[in-house]
């Protein structure tokens, strides 16, 4: 088998190529830097230009299945101008590929695009599953909104969709994990806001695995990528804390704070929702880190 990665080297990216090496599947990527293209490699490197609508067609040859990721970071400051870059990478990138296939003749049977659980709405009480249809008002709600339609134009090519909503990723490589443990290091870690926000994560080694079960099973359809426990912000810090063994002694970071700090990005602290895993699992599906504290001891331990 043989699948092409859109946005390859970054966090999520990094990972599925690792596990798509331990279990023999061929791998073609696409990168925007000409330099970062190795003929020694087992990969196989492609450039594309996604702002001028710009690919390698030969990415796509044998190639069965898109794993696609491609899209700026949501880690970056929101300033007006950097939220049009979010939207744009996203549209820009599949439109890119739904596009050139048009034309051509080709052996995909199916793409799997990631998305995110930002698309459902702020909330202590709800338990969100796949089939809730009401979409967050907030930025990141718009753009799993304007993402996942881009996404659906596959399907008018015959070409099966899933979409793996992704929730808080854990790794030691980077993302938000580091972040939050950077001030717990140095003692001066504390939970945000109430701390009663829901956090819904997923261990990237897991993350990488389900991106790989939907492709093996050709699940299609929305599958929420998040552990079967979710936790508080405030279970969170102190998990990571004791994990550390550092003292948590701070008030919790109030939220006016954060906005001064971040800016409209401070959602991504602030936002609660407690994201269901059921669906992914009656398929068959089993997460190896299904509690949040042997996660936490493997990264950070």
């Amino acid at each position: 088998m043989r699948v092409l990665i859109t946005g390859a080297t970054g966090l999520i990216g990094q990972e599925i190529v690792k596990h798509c090496r331990q279990k023999n599947i061929d791998v073609n990527y696409l990168t925007t830097h000409k330099s970062k293209i190795d003929p020694s490699e087992k990969e196989k490197g492609f450039y594309w230009n996604p702002k001028q609508q710009e690919i390698d067609k030969n990415c796509f040859k044998d190639v069965d299945a898109i794993i696609h990721l491609a899209g700026a970071t949501i880690s970056k400051r929101w300033i007006p101008a950097y939220k049009k870059e979010i939207l744009a990478s996203r549209k820009e990138t599949t439109q890119l590929l739904v596009n050139t296939l048009k034309g051509e003749t080709h052996t995909i049977k199916h793409v799997i695009s990631a998305s995110a659980i930002g698309v459902y709405p702020d909330s202590l009480i709800n338990y969100y599953d796949e089939t809730y249809k009401t979409v967050s008002d907030s930025f990141l709600g718009a753009v799993v909104k304007v993402w996942e339609h881009e996404v659906d134009a596959f399907s008018k090519l015959n070409i099966k969709i899933s979409k793996v909503r992704i929730g808080l990723v854990l790794s030691n490589k980077g993302g938000a994990l580091t972040e939050i443990a950077k001030p717990i290091k140095f003692g001066v870690g504390a939970a945000f806001g109430t701390g009663k926000q829901w956090q819904s994560w997923i261990h990237i080694s897991d993350l990488a695995q389900l991106f790989l079960y939907v492709l093996k099973h050709q699940l299609e359809g929305v599958y929420n990528a998040v552990a079967p426990n979710p936790v508080t912000n405030q279970e969170l810090t102190k998990a990571i804390a004791n994990t550390l063994e550092k003292p948590l002694f701070l008030p919790n970071i109030p939220k006016f704070f954060m906005k001064l700090v971040l800016g409209d990005m401070h959602i991504l602290l602030f936002e609660s929702q407690r994201v269901s895993s059921k669906k992914v699992e009656d398929k068959g599906f089993y997460f190896e880190y299904h509690h949040l504290q042997p996660a936490l001891e493997d990264l950070l331990g």
